[in-house]
């Protein structure tokens, strides 16, 4: 006897943020059709779940971050993990999205066969070893691009010397006791400066030791103007206004910045100055080398990272790393850094697509060898899309609209009787890296691992919001780029189909 493989007509890799979302939209759009979420973690949340670290909080605000569909009715724009991780929890509750949820499951494969136009997914049973088989007709990857399993860590010479603990904000230890306490901080990147001000308020004492400085600035921890809309509008007209508001600032934050690097610079200087005591040594410690947004910028909501430093209760050393020591560090200047405990906010592993083997009709998916369409599919790769964030904006903003496009494919397909969709490959067009413009250590480790985007429409990656919501919200679904079949027939459909 053999036992029949479970179909389901959509599958999404991923519980967290996007995969919440992925799942509203399609059951809106769908509500006769299946899907199946398979989440390899215990819990909803993704990333909201996995990190635990003291004063894990957004760095976007929570009116670009939270869902288009679902108002942010918060207090805090820059709100914290919690909070954040319990909008994401009652979305999926009030929706019944959960029941569709299955723990514990992570996907080790998905294999496409043209010749049954669908999915054979296997999946690895986390808690007890065992491998689940399901079929799918589309295949939606919102497992992100952070690696859970295993962080960023250099190797740095003597750390078996040093008699205190070690430990990654990855995998923060529930009992780790850091009240005054002397905290070495390794890392210059957003959970460096997260953490540096929260270990302070429980009384550390906190030395932030960074190789190379990070563009820092300051934001309101509360919108008011988002506040004052929502006593005089309903809530999601307020939501609505003041997703638009922050929106227009970023994207013209980010052109400027792009356009106009000196001047922002210049700009982003003068707001450190009025931040930090006078004569602070900014050049040092608050002037990278590159241009802002050729690396995220990290947040101080309301200046708390500032506000640490200048009541002395955090110190930033700009310096690299010799050996670790029995009591601490010592530096290559010569100077040594005294701790008790010592934190590597040195960054994270990129994994694409939560590092499943992809298979077409027997043969591997090697994915430098794929060219991203739209920034969501892959060429040759059929009936598959994915979700990737922005790098210079809130990650739902791309979440959302992935995600209705998706809905819009599938009713295009629908409607035209189509049982499979593919982005076909231009030869003719140029081949340039997905993360091009966009140089942080832990993207420039992991960019060969990734597909590769071209030098024009539609595989061009944009990292502009409004440009992608005309493309996407209300461009057109069939262009020269994708093909369609239906069952025994592969046509090539132009875009006035």
């Amino acid at each position: 006897m053999t036992t029949a493989v479970e179909h389901t007509d959509v599958l999404i890799m991923g519980a967290g943020l996007s995969g919440i979302g992925a799942a509203y939209h399609l059951q809106r759009a769908f509500p006769r059709r299946t899907y199946t979420i398979l989440e390899s973690r215990e819990a909803i949340g993704g990333t909201w779940d996995l990190f635990r670290y003291p004063g894990i909080r957004s760095d976007s605000d929570m009116y670009t971050l939270g869902y288009r569909f679902k108002p942010w009715l918060g207090e805090k724009s820059i709100a914290d993990g919690d909070t954040i991780l319990d909008y994401v929890r009652e979305t999926a509750a009030e929706n019944g999205i959960d029941r569709h949820i299955r723990f514990r499951h992570r996907v080790v494969r998905a294999e496409w066969s043209s010749a049954d136009n669908r999915w054979t997914v296997l999946a690895e049973r986390t808690d007890t070893g065992d491998t689940v088989t399901l079929t799918a007709g589309f295949l939606l990857s919102c497992a992100g691009y952070y690696r859970y399993d295993e962080p960023y860590v250099p190797d740095f010479p003597g750390t078996d010397r040093f008699t205190g603990p070690v430990v990654h904000p990855q995998f923060w230890p529930a009992d780790l006791d850091y009240a005054n306490k002397k905290v070495v901080l390794i890392g210059s990147g957003a959970t460096a400066v997260t953490l540096g001000p929260a270990l302070t308020e429980q009384g550390a004492h906190v030395t932030m030791l960074q190789r190379s400085p990070s563009y820092i600035i300051s934001a309101p921890a509360r919108d008011d103007f988002a506040l004052k809309l929502r006593r005089r509008l309903p809530p999601r007209a307020a939501y609505a206004l003041a997703r638009a508001k922050n929106v227009a600032v970023t994207t013209a934050f980010y052109q400027l910045s792009q356009r106009y690097p000196a001047s922002v610079r210049k700009r982003i200087r003068g707001w450190q100055e009025r931040w930090l005591p006078p004569g602070y040594d900014i050049d040092t410690h608050f002037t990278p080398s590159y241009n802002p947004w050729d690396q995220r910028l990290c947040l101080a909501p309301s200046g708390d990272f500032f506000r640490a430093i200048r009541k002395g209760k955090l110190a930033v050393v700009t310096d690299r790393i010799e050996t670790f020591t029995e009591t601490g560090l010592r530096l290559a200047s010569g100077a040594t850094l005294d701790a008790d405990i010592i934190i590597t906010a040195t960054g994270l592993n990129l994994v694409a697509f939560g590092g499943i083997d992809l298979v077409v009709d027997g043969e591997p998916v090697r994915l430098a060898e794929r060219m991203a369409y739209k920034a969501m599919m892959l060429s040759d790769v059929p009936n598959f899309a994915y979700i990737f964030g922005y790098t210079n904006a809130s990650w739902t903003l791309k979440a959302d609209l992935v995600s209705e496009y998706v809905v819009r494919l599938l009713r295009h397909m629908d409607a035209h009787g189509y049982v499979r969709c593919m982005p076909v490959r231009d030869p003719s067009v140029g081949v340039e890296s997905l993360f091009l413009n966009f140089n942080p250590g832990y993207v420039q480790r992991a960019a060969n691992q990734f597909p590769i985007q071209g030098d024009r429409a539609p595989w061009r990656l944009r990292m502009n919001y409004l440009r992608d919501l005309v493309t996407l919200r209300h461009g057109s679904i069939a262009d020269d780029a994708m093909s369609f079949e239906r069952a025994g027939q592969i046509e090539r459909v132009a875009a006035r189909d």
